[in-house]
């Protein structure tokens, strides 16, 4: 199976990219599964309904959320109705949406998607482990396991708890990936027991910015340490980052991944297979 996921959207420039390039990165890498973190989606803080039916209806099989998903109220209502909407599982019982999806893709293949959340320098919510664990407890991984594909967002501040979690999960998922950070690792690796990692997939976003925000009143804020106005998504030419994966179909474990990143400031990234 091939994967692609797509980090953190920041704002309309973000969303707008990922519209334009998602058709076209589907038909070069043939893709069979689009996740995409879209968080950070509606003017930085959040995801509006019509948003997100825009990315659907963009080519985006599975959106993910993470700490921002409920800061547009009207997500709340539409995220009990859609299942290819996540927010992370690890959030209490009675949370509304849910934190893990199934997805049907080419071939009648199966895909299981979630997400966690760090609890280090994040929101106290229940142990991701665990979490994970427990999802993953219900299916089986392979050609004639229940899903074929298993990807995992790990939407976390640490980059030692994002590695904790591919670890700890090391042969049991297609692909862990980090999002939350806006800025794309270099670390892209398929770890020992087969599943494919990256710290953190990077933005879709411009990046003549501080990490999304616009760079002067986010600059500010360091300096002067007060409150100041509400922070905007700067609004550029954004790069479409994020990583593309393709797994044994045996198995359903990654083969190989590489970076994917498309126009904006950041140096171009391509897969050649």
């Amino acid at each position: 199976m091939r994967i692609l996921f797509l980090g953190d959207i920041v704002g309309r420039s973000g969303r707008e990219a990922v519209a334009e390039a998602l058709p076209v990165l589907r038909e070069r890498l043939q893709v069979d599964l689009a996740v995409v973190n879209a968080e950070n989606a509606s003017h930085g803080f959040g995801l509006g309904p019509d948003m997100a039916r825009a990315l659907f209806a963009a080519g985006v099989d599975v959106l993910t959320l993470g700490n921002h998903a409920w800061d547009r109220k009207e997500i709340i209502p539409y995220i009990e109705t859609e299942p290819r909407l996540l927010r992370p599982l690890n959030y209490p019982p009675g949370t509304p949406g849910r934190g893990a999806a199934v997805v049907e893709v080419r071939g009648g293949r199966r895909a299981l998607v979630m997400q966690a959340m760090g609890r280090l320098f994040m929101e106290p919510l229940d142990d991701p482990f665990r979490a994970v664990q427990a999802e993953l407890a219900k299916h089986r991984l392979g050609a004639h396991g229940t899903v074929q594909a298993v990807v995992i967002d790990i939407h976390a501040e640490a980059s030692s708890e994002k590695a904790a979690m591919a670890h700890s999960f090391d042969g049991q998922a297609s692909l862990v990936v980090g999002t939350h950070t806006h800025v794309p690792s270099a670390d892209h690796q398929v770890l020992p027991g087969g599943t494919a990692f990256a710290t953190d997939a990077g933005m879709c976003g411009d990046y003549d910015s501080v990490i999304g925000m616009h760079k002067v009143a986010a600059t500010l804020r360091f300096w002067r340490r007060l409150p100041g106005e509400r922070l905007a998504p700067a609004e550029g030419e954004a790069t479409v980052c994020g990583v593309f994966v393709e797994t044994d179909d045996a198995t359903g474990l990654a083969r190989r991944i590489a970076p994917v990143r498309v126009g904006g400031r950041l140096a171009p990234a391509m897969p050649e297979w």
